[in-house]
């Protein structure tokens, strides 16, 4: 799956873990139902945990691909982002491996947790996150590159950018202890499925590679599912960048940017931000 998709994917996700947003589409058509819920709101944050959530999300969701020093997040905050990616795929054994496997996961929500414990308290902003706020800089960036919200040709603008949301994020983010590293690790997950469901696959109980029996070849389903390197596959994509990824992600990117501005309409609803600033003085 492409990067800006995967990106998409991970800020529609925390949108629809986090909202319940219902839309009455019969008041257009009378044949459509006369109202849809649109997410889970499994997640009980603030309008502002949505959008500081779904920044998160995106850049997080892109965390798996830092296992090469090619990929676009490796050039999205330089030279940080190209260290990052360096070391990141040194450890990981290569590309689509070790991030790409249950045991990445672990690790990326391990580096997450660790970082939201650090709080300082401040007298004009209470208490702040700049653990979350500096990884949010390299997560944001990477997001900002992957959707080419930013030009190539305007190179020092990624750090303006990654270091404006790190700011918001360490001083507005949501009180809930868990929010960090359950949004890093939704963004991970995210893409791993993501990339499940194209040809190459993933294999997620690296470094364990479960090969498939050669008996098993010749059947279509289980040599299409179970590859011969022991990745497994559900190709409903086809390959990344197919007609048949961009049907499915348009409607995906269309609900993650319809949630956030839901949301930032909301900032206002029982002082969300409001509250914040007078709680901080």
């Amino acid at each position: 799956m492409m990067g800006a998709h995967h990106a998409a994917c991970g800020a529609a996700a925390w949108v629809a873990a986090t909202t319940r947003i219902d839309v009455h589409p019969g008041l257009l058509l009378s044949a459509l139902p006369e109202s849809v819920t649109l997410g889970f709101g499994l997640l009980d944050v603030s309008p502002v945990g949505v959008v500081t959530g779904a920044l998160v999300t995106a850049g997080a969701a892109l965390l798996p691909d830092a296992d090469h020093h090619s990929a676009t997040i490796a050039h999205s905050l330089p030279p940080l982002s190209n260290l990052f990616c360096a070391g990141v795929g040194a450890i990981s054994g290569g590309h689509r491996l070790g991030t790409h496997s249950l045991l990445g996961v672990a690790a990326f929500v391990a580096v997450a947790f660790v970082a939201g414990l650090w709080t300082v308290g401040t007298t004009d902003f209470g208490t702040i996150y700049p653990g979350a706020g500096l990884l949010t800089v390299l997560l944001v960036s990477f997001a900002a590159k992957a959707l080419k919200i930013i030009p190539d040709s305007m190179r020092r603008s990624p750090w303006a950018v990654g270091l404006t949301a790190g700011a918001f994020v360490t001083a507005f983010a949501p009180e809930e202890q868990f929010w960090f590293p359950l949004a890093v690790g939704i963004g991970v997950v995210v893409h791993i499925l993501g990339d499940m469901l194209t040809t190459g696959g993933c294999n997620p109980v690296y470094p364990f590679r479960i090969r498939r029996p050669r008996s098993l070849a010749g059947l279509p389903v289980i040599a299409q599912v179970w590859r011969p390197n022991g990745n497994i596959a559900v190709p409903l994509l086809g390959n990344a960048g197919s007609v048949r990824e961009w049907c499915l992600l348009v409607p995906v990117s269309l609900y993650a940017v319809g949630g956030i501005g839901w949301a930032i309409t909301r900032f206002d609803d029982g002082g969300a931000v409001v509250a914040l600033l007078s709680g901080a003085g």
